[in-house]
């Protein structure tokens, strides 16, 4: 006769049966402290079970190894075995396609929480059209003439300019005039000296003086030759 479902022996027959791998007292136990159960209950119900033929056991030494009966399973031949690797390869096949369709959806749901909310959208258009009435205003401003410069701000640092150009000229001029009387009857490759001396012109720096004096206020300019 088959024991209660709910006894401490049809949980035990149940573990074991559903497992259909080698246990001992300990093994089971420790699974089935859900049920509440000790191991000395675990361990009772184990021989009695193997006592009745429920289950099967070996003694190895003092210990004892209990396992599922196998005659009570059905064991499939090879057209059934073949039949269920088919199906397993089936089932492999949708669960892959599940996965791959979870990864798809996954994929989609984390782009749409990376993009902006309706709020965060309001929020960025209305700093935008601040900034572009920001802006409207001061090219407005600029198209009406508006100085953004005070004059006397201007005046001083077109006098800076100014000041910067003609020390500029005088010290190019200076050079000159003692290049020139130094060099005047030298009798060796001027080009050749001044890179000796490590001599570089203006345009071996690549300035020119005149391009800069054409950048001064008009009525400041100096006419050539002056």
């Amino acid at each position: 006769m088959a024991p209660k479902p709910d006894s401490a022996e049809g949980i035990v027959l149940n573990f074991v049966n559903e497992q259909d791998r080698p246990l001992n007292a300990q093994n089971a136990a420790d699974a089935l402290q859900k049920f509440n159960l000790k191991k000395t209950a675990v361990q009772k119900a184990l021989d009695s079970l193997a006592d009745s033929g429920k289950i099967a056991f070996k003694e190895y030494g003092k210990q004892k190894i209990y396992i599922a009966r196998q005659d009570q399973f059905e064991i499939p031949n090879s057209e059934e075995l073949n039949q269920m690797k088919e199906q397993n390869a089936k089932l492999q096949e949708q669960v892959s396609e599940q996965k791959k369709a979870v990864s798809e959806v996954e994929g989609e749901i984390k782009s749409l929480q990376s993009n902006l909310t309706l709020e965060d959208m309001q929020a960025k258009l209305g700093r935008l059209n601040t900034e572009v009435e920001e802006m409207e205003d001061k090219l407005t401003k600029l198209r009406g003439g508006v100085t953004l410069v005070k004059p006397e701000d201007r005046k001083a640092i077109e006098d800076l300019y100014v000041n910067a150009i003609s020390h500029w000229r005088k010290r190019k001029r200076m050079f000159k005039d003692i290049w020139d009387t130094i060099t005047e009857n030298l009798p060796r490759d001027l080009k050749e000296l001044k890179e000796e001396l490590g001599i570089e012109y203006d345009e071996d720096a690549g300035q020119n003086l005149q391009s800069f004096c054409n950048l001064m206020p008009q009525s400041k300019k100096r006419g050539r030759g002056q």
